[in-house]
């Protein structure tokens, strides 16, 4: 088992309600194929530019221990789920 850290951007034009059900989709996901570490909510924060016309997004940062395989399912996962704005995996 590795340590990975993956940076969540999700949308911040929904509901708070939606994104910390979000939030928890990622929690549980993680939780499912390793172990969870840490979760470190930045919050809302400006974005560099804009995406998807969007100009805010709520920053999440989750450490996790799992399988060398895992991190391109998470990346998969989160590129298919709406409200996900960018995401990034890196081995620690």
């Amino acid at each position: 088992m590795s340590k990975y850290e993956a940076v969540v951007v999700f949308s911040a034009a929904g509901t708070e309600e939606a994104t910390q059900g979000l939030v928890e989709k990622f929690k549980a996901l993680i939780e499912a194929n390793g172990t969870l570490e840490s979760v470190d909510e930045w919050g809302k924060r400006r974005l560099a530019y804009e995406i998807n016309d969007e100009a805010e997004g709520y920053y999440v940062v989750f450490n996790f221990d799992c399988e060398p395989a895992f991190p391109a399912e998470f990346e998969r996962i989160a590129g298919i789920t709406d409200g996900v704005l960018r995401s990034l995996v890196v081995k620690n």
